[in-house]
């Protein structure tokens, strides 16, 4: 084309048409590129919605290519734009408002719609679909007013619709044509497991049920059934599926069935016109899950460029997903049926489940339901059809009754197999960057490839590849860089700090060499906690190395108001108390008093400007729930009031926090204390669980029931509350020691791994009273923020009456 670039258009701003444009532009410049989007943002993680709706990411957090990376590959990006036809004479796109851009080549990756249930009152206010962020922001809009909430479907779009909006604080119900949840990944047992997860985080289902219509006047009420029961709702989330988006195709004359159809090298029935993604339809199969939308999109990419590459044959489908913190995979085959031979393990208490299926002893199918660590292998296993052996039965069922957990089998993988489903970034890649760029560890890999920087479940696998590509040069220490402004690794820095006797976040930042001389909101309140841990009683604590949160002592809402949490020991409280919280609620207009999972209150709607009063007139101490700190000991009534109680649970909780409160961690840090193995203030979700018996007390430790849910591992048993206290002691300054600031003790632990934790804080005694003696040490340095807040005029002006804080150090 005598140098001229040819002129390539992408119509869909997504992850498939995007990925598609990463994998041109590392082939090839040769082409001028122009996207076009209906939606008015750049490209962005549509899998990761239900984090913006649950509240724990933001729009900016999800978006995977801003701005500037169409700006630096000079990609022309029309937002908020539809094409609504294609002039193959003219060879020109034609836009809604009627705009016409040239073009040699064109990608559809319109993606697809939400399928809206053609029922009578469809079309009423307050029924949305689940499929973009204008839909999560009509959800975010009706959880402020309304309180009742349905989604129907019980497909990985409705439960992830149905989380978010009991994280809002909705009442939901999930209705479900069939009696199994995700019955197109899951088997029965693997979906009545996740059933009983999900509604032990509050969703209540209504299984089996046929909605024949919606109810109300111009807005929904309810929703009536076959059977001619009803459930009175106030919202109503569509999540039954979805349909490719097909319609520039259909106004441009190609050839369409259910999507648009392609043959083996993503070629349209129009001259030069290719299709990608869930709008695609390819020998007879549109795929709906991301990894297949990737592996197009390279042999599109490739073929578009002119490299060889073979042909698309099609994805041997597979689920590796995580539904509310909880891990499931399903690949080929998952039925079992007479033809079938059945391997299978179940551990209730571990919540976990195994499941292999083979015809004529060949590997034809799986389900991994709570621990997915051999899903890699599985697939790979299973694409193959791979004959059982015993090897192979010991080495994939070995450690179904309690041995250690196996990683991953990385050398098994393909170099084209996609281990970051939410980036489409194969195996191939990353060990590409690791040998020829000398990549160290997750986050350079991260930065480099994309690879865990959004959902993070690829983490572990990532890890596995460098690990397996470093081999004796691989070191845990290796992995963990804390942010770009460094490639000094946290043990490194807390080295150095020592060494040097440096006292300062900025300090540090000098004397070590930081690229950004005022670092980042990643390293700042890092090096804030190391010098807190390795000095606290010299240390100055530095408020603007703080999020928010801990330079308020409260927790910001997203109206600007916030939520104050006094300490209640254990969960117990006094009559006394109790009506304090009530008068000050009510003289200073809190929006709404609830009791926590933690056995708290909170008092929510606090102003900033009445945050130094309503502390003052509580006469409490803080409850820490905004800090990286001890925030709350559950505990059960125990042998105080109850007839199976066999320890005073309340007296051991209350005692542990007002042992271990104020102190500075890593990361937010919980207990739970059981008066006895029924587990009623459910231990086994806490950073410290603890279990009593008739014999004394059992410690679990590294539990987490967040968005990355783990149970504890058993740590030791114990005879006294003595040695209790002084073990949790113990543990609580390993982890301060070790621990990577942010790093939760579910990480910690399997990074470090419980024998060794074990070995240190358990086994050897000297090193337990050396770790219990620091703590102690750091315990005296202490002091109660509100009080001190208080007592600060000057601070309380600038801080609690001054302009609005920023939300990051």
């Amino acid at each position: 084309m005598n140098g001229k670039k040819e002129k390539l258009v992408i119509i869909g701003n997504g992850m498939a048409g995007i990925s598609t444009v990463e994998q041109i532009l590392k082939l090839t410049t040769r082409f001028d590129i122009t996207v076009f989007g209906t939606e008015p943002y750049p490209n962005y993680n549509r899998i990761m919605l239900s984090y913006v709706l649950e509240g724990s990411k933001t729009l900016d957090d999800i978006v995977l290519n801003d701005l500037h990376w169409y700006e630096d590959y000079g990609i022309t990006l029309h937002t908020g734009t539809t094409v609504t036809r294609i002039d193959a004479e003219t060879h020109e796109v034609v836009t809604e408002d009627g705009t016409l851009v040239p073009y040699d080549k064109i990608i559809i990756a319109t993606g697809s719609n939400s399928f809206i249930l053609p029922v009578p009152g469809h079309d009423k206010e307050g029924v949305v679909g689940f499929r973009d962020t204008a839909d999560c922001n009509v959800m975010l809009e009706a959880a402020k007013q309304y309180k009742r909430a349905a989604v129907i479907g019980g497909g990985l779009l409705g439960l992830e619709a149905a989380k978010g909006l009991v994280q809002l604080g909705m009442e939901v119900t999930v209705v479900h044509l069939m009696e199994d949840l995700m019955e197109r990944q899951l088997d029965p047992q693997a979906s009545a497991m996740l059933k009983a997860e999900l509604e032990r985080q509050g969703i209540r289902f209504k299984m089996g049920a046929q909605t024949s219509e919606l109810l109300g006047g111009e807005r929904v009420e309810g929703i009536r059934f076959a059977d001619d029961t009803v459930l009175n709702v106030d919202f109503v989330v569509m999540a039954v599926g979805i349909k490719p988006n097909t319609a520039v195709a259909r106004e441009s004359g190609m050839e369409v069935n259910r999507g648009i159809v392609v043959n083996d090298y993503m070629q349209t029935s129009l001259e030069n016109v290719y299709s990608v993604g869930e709008c695609t339809e390819h020998r007879g199969v549109c795929y709906g899950l991301v990894a297949p939308l990737f592996e197009q999109g390279m042999i599109l990419a490739k073929h578009i460029c002119g490299v060889e590459t073979a042909p698309y044959e099609g994805s041997v489908v597979s689920t590796k997903l995580k539904i509310s913190g909880v891990d499931v995979f399903s690949t080929g085959e998952f039925i079992d049926s007479p033809e079938h031979t059945v391997i299978s393990h179940k551990d209730d208490w571990k919540r976990t489940y195994k499941k292999i299926l083979l015809r004529d002893n060949k590997m034809v199918g799986a389900v991994l339901f709570g621990d997915i660590t051999d899903s890699a292998e599985l697939q790979k296993l299973i694409k193959n059809q791979t004959e059982m052996t015993e090897e192979l039965y010991g080495s994939l069922m070995g450690t179904g009754c309690g041995g250690h957990k196996k990683t991953t089998s990385v050398e098994m993988m393909a170099e084209d197999e996609i281990v970051c489903g939410c980036n489409g970034v194969t195996k191939g890649t990353i060990v590409d960057v690791i040998t020829n760029q000398g990549l160290t560890s997750v986050d350079e890999i991260k930065a480099c490839t994309g690879a865990t920087r959004s959902c993070g479940g690829c983490k572990p696998v990532v890890e596995q590849i460098l690990q397996y590509v470093l081999g004796d040069s691989f070191s845990t220490g290796a992995k963990q860089g804390i942010c770009g402004c460094t490639s000094m690794g946290r043990d490194e820095i807390v080295a150095e700090i020592r060494e040097k006797g440096l006292q300062t976040t900025k300090e540090v930042m000098n004397v070590l060499g930081w690229s950004q001389p005022e670092g980042c909101s990643k390293c700042r309140p890092a090096i804030n906690y190391y010098l807190g841990m390795i000095a606290p009683d010299t240390h100055e604590d530095e408020k603007e190395s703080r999020f928010v949160n801990e330079r308020m002592n409260a927790n910001i809402q997203k109206d600007g108001t916030y939520t104050v949490v006094p300490r209640m020991y254990g969960g117990v409280t006094t009559p006394a108390d109790l009506k304090r919280i009530a008068d000050v609620s009510v003289k200073y207009d809190v929006k709404a008093v609830k009791v926590t999972g933690g056995q708290r209150l909170d008092l929510i709607g606090v102003k900033k400007e009445d945050l130094t009063k309503v502390w003052a007139e509580l006469d409490m101490p803080s409850g820490y729930a905004y800090a990286k700190s001890l925030r709350t000991v559950k505990t059960c009534v125990g042998s105080q009031f109850c007839r199976f109680g066999t320890q005073d649970s309340m007296a051991m909780g209350a005692r542990i926090e007002r042992k271990f409160e104020r102190l500075d961690l890593p990361a937010k840090f919980k207990y739970a204390v059981n008066g006895c193995p029924r587990n009623c203030a459910e231990a086994c979700t806490k950073d410290i669980g603890i279990v009593g018996n008739d014999g004394g007390w059992e410690i679990f430790i590294g539990g987490n029931g967040g968005i990355k849910a783990r149970l504890a591992d058993s740590l030791c048993k114990v005879k006294t509350d003595e040695e209790l206290i002084e073990l949790c002691g113990a543990i609580m300054q390993y982890y301060r020691e070790a621990g990577n600031y942010l790093e939760r003790t579910s990480e910690w632990v399997e990074r470090m791994g419980l024998e060794h934790i074990r070995s240190v804080v358990v086994d050897n005694l000297e090193e337990r009273k050396a770790l219990m003696q620091r703590i102690e040490f750091a315990l005296e340095h202490v002091e109660e923020p509100w009080q001190k807040a208080i007592r600060n005029e000057e601070g309380q002006s600038k801080m609690f009456h001054g302009i609005e804080v920023s939300a990051r150090p």
